[in-house]
């Protein structure tokens, strides 16, 4: 393999591929990203087993070829290079090691066989359809702070993307148990019959890194156990979660009949400012609410008191609740209106809060005691 690249495309690409590789691998081959040189091209392939992300880039292809190579040790390398670089890759008669010279710079890195490199892309792939990149965004990024963290139920470790067969919709959901977040679009063509699938959280993560900068249409295949995205000159296969996502529908409460309205900024600045003396752990905060005026205060044993009072519209029978705080902020991030709505019932029962702006998401929370 004999290949020259300029340095800017191939540091984007690289960056782009080795995120997904982990610095410690017990599998020295998964260390390494495949360069595969054919046809005016240079296509890095990286994998973790989970995850793999594939990145084309133009090059001067002087001899074909195939070489796998330290994925993070490559990446500091071309990172470290001048601007403007010309890179030359060369694998000579020795193929475990290749060389890379730029300019008075001359690297030689150990490699390993590219066929023992695993292919995570293989197989069919029922349902295709594209999305918008603002599209797929939106759904991402409405739901994804909802996601949970807690291994052990690991049915929870993404988003669950699904088609609702009434009223025609692709949905996003996540929850932990304690929130979940709901989004949703009209179902894309290609779409219908869809698994309900669930996407891992570095999954998401990745994407989201990978869409940065791109405008144009994702095209998302999947089958019930994986998932392909095609973005631009990159494609993303991912294994999804083998699990169950629990029926979320019924923990949101649809008669929920006192409505309250606040401010959005000044309510997440309140919250955030009461807050800074609460447990780190639970973070709670009490929301006493009465016509016109929601009082937030925080005790704390160990550290004092807070309390703020902000102006609201609510004409309902007082009521107290209590959220952690850390919650209510990252709804209130997500309320693109000035003003956000919430649907109670009483203290002990999950809270509504929806954007006005925005029929296509909610978010539900549990109260705490406090």
């Amino acid at each position: 393999m004999r290949v020259t690249i300029e340095r800017s495309s191939f540091l984007k690409a690289l960056n782009h591929v080795q995120s997904v590789v982990e610095r410690r691998n017990t599998i020295p081959i998964l260390s390494n990203v495949l360069i595969h040189a054919a046809k005016g091209a240079v296509k890095l392939t990286a994998t973790d087993l989970d995850i793999e992300i594939v990145e084309s880039v133009a090059a001067d292809v002087s001899r074909e070829g195939s070489v796998t190579v330290p994925a993070h040790m490559l990446y500091d390398i071309v990172r470290k290079l001048p601007d403007g670089a010309q890179l030359e890759l060369e694998q000579g008669p020795d193929s475990g090691r290749i060389s890379i010279v730029a300019g008075r710079s001359r690297f030689a890195l150990q490699a390993l066989p590219p066929e023992d490199f695993p292919d995570l892309s293989s197989g069919e792939f029922g349902n295709t359809f594209s999305l918008p990149t603002k599209d797929l965004k939106f759904l991402i990024e409405r739901t994804r702070f909802a996601i949970s963290t807690e291994e052990t139920r690991y049915y929870l470790n993404g988003i669950y993307l699904h088609e609702v067969s009434a009223g025609g919709h692709l949905r996003a959901v996540a929850t932990d148990g304690h929130r979940l977040a709901q989004a949703q679009l009209d179902l894309p063509e290609g779409a219908k019959g869809m698994p309900g699938i669930i996407v891992p959280r570095k999954t998401v993560l990745e994407i989201v890194k990978l869409m940065e900068g791109e405008d144009g249409d994702v095209e998302i295949s999947l089958s019930s156990a994986k998932i392909r995205f095609n973005v631009g000159k990159l494609v993303l296969t991912s294994k999804l979660i083998d699990g169950t996502f629990p029926d979320y529908e019924r923990v949101i409460p649809r008669n929920n009949d006192k409505f309250l309205d606040a401010d959005t900024k000044t309510f997440a600045e309140a919250v955030d400012r009461v807050s800074t003396i609460s447990f780190e752990k639970s973070r709670a905060v009490k929301l006493n609410i009465s016509a016109g005026k929601l009082t937030l205060t925080v005790n704390n044993p160990d550290s004092g008191s807070a309390e703020e009072e902000i102006p609201v519209t609510y004409d309902r029978d007082p009521i107290e609740i209590g959220f952690n705080s850390r919650y209510l902020m990252d709804v209130a991030a997500q309320v693109s209106a000035s003003t956000m709505r919430f649907e109670l019932n009483d203290s002990g029962s999950p809270t509504v809060i929806k954007d006005p702006d925005d029929a296509k998401s909610l978010y539900v929370l549990m109260p705490m005691r406090v």
